[in-house]
Parts: structure tokens; C-alpha cells; sequence
């Protein structure tokens, strides 16, 4: 096999692996990882228009409404008015101590995984490691953004 089917094989590897945790993390939580995801932004932000929740996690608007209402009935979230446009809404986090304390562990867990793994590299190899992944999140965010803008994917 060559060098970059085994690359290929390794992202693709490296993207299941990824969204299945996430998912594993999102159905610890009750809810989807689409739901799961707009969570942990709106716990970053701590408060965020649905426009800025969309623009952040990359699902349209009417996504984020559905979401949000899935958010709110479990409690994770409060819709309140916007005191700086009477005609936008404002996404609040609710219950942050709780998220943090069924999160925490998961993700305290995988850093520590994630730390012992990356001990076992040089400084050197590390900053290789560091350029390919950048380098992989900008390549991704520039062809998400062709689709997105209707354009068609480079066959490879």
C-alpha cells in the first residue's frame, strides 16, 4: 500500500474515530451530537445569538431552532430577549455545573490519554504532528466552504 492510501485510510480512520466519541459523548448527555456540539459552544460562549451558534457549529439557522428547543426542554439552555435587538433572541447556557461535572471526567480522561500518548514523541516530531493537523483543519475548512458555496469537490 502506498504512502498516501495509508494516509487517506488514516484520516478517514482518524474521522470515524472522532465522531463516533462524539456521539458516545452526545448520547451520555440524552441528546444528538448536533445537539451535543451546539452545548459545548453555547457553554463557551455562555450566551449566543442562534445566528452565532449556527455561524460557530456550521448547521443553518433552522437547524439551531430546532436544537435549541431540544436544548431548552432539557434544560441545558434559556431563550431570553435580546436587550440590544427586540427582534433576535438570546441563548443562555443553564446548568453549567452539571455539564461540567458529567463532562469533565470524560474529557479529563481523554487529555490525560491524549498527553501520554504525546510523550512517547520528540519536540520535533510533535511540531510535524502540529503542521499536518493545521494544515488538515484548514484544507477541511476550505472544501466544506466550496461545498457550501455549491462548488465541486477536486477529484483526486
Amino acid at each position: 500500500m502506498s504512502k498516501i492510501n495509508t494516509s487517506r485510510n488514516l484520516g478517514r480512520e482518524l474521522a470515524t474515530a472522532v465522531i463516533t466519541f462524539h456521539e458516545t459523548v452526545a448520547r451520555t448527555l440524552g441528546m444528538s451530537a448536533a445537539e451535543s456540539r451546539c452545548l459545548g459552544v453555547l457553554n463557551d460562549f455562555e450566551i449566543a445569538t442562534p445566528g452565532q451558534l449556527a455561524q460557530a457549529t456550521g448547521l443553518t439557522t433552522g437547524a439551531i431552532t430546532g436544537i435549541v428547543d431540544r436544548l431548552e426542554k432539557a434544560g441545558y439552555a434559556k431563550r431570553e430577549p435580546n436587550p440590544d435587538d427586540r427582534r433576535s433572541l438570546l441563548v443562555r447556557i443553564r446548568q453549567p455545573e452539571k455539564i461540567a461535572q458529567i463532562l469533565g471526567p470524560i474529557y479529563g480522561s481523554l487529555s490525560a490519554a491524549m498527553t501520554q500518548m504525546s510523550g512517547q514523541y520528540t519536540p520535533e516530531q510533535l511540531a510535524v504532528i502540529d503542521r499536518y493537523l493545521s494544515q488538515t483543519i484548514d484544507v477541511l475548512k476550505v472544501e466544506t466552504e466550496k461545498l457550501r458555496a455549491g462548488g465541486k469537490p477536486l477529484q483526486g
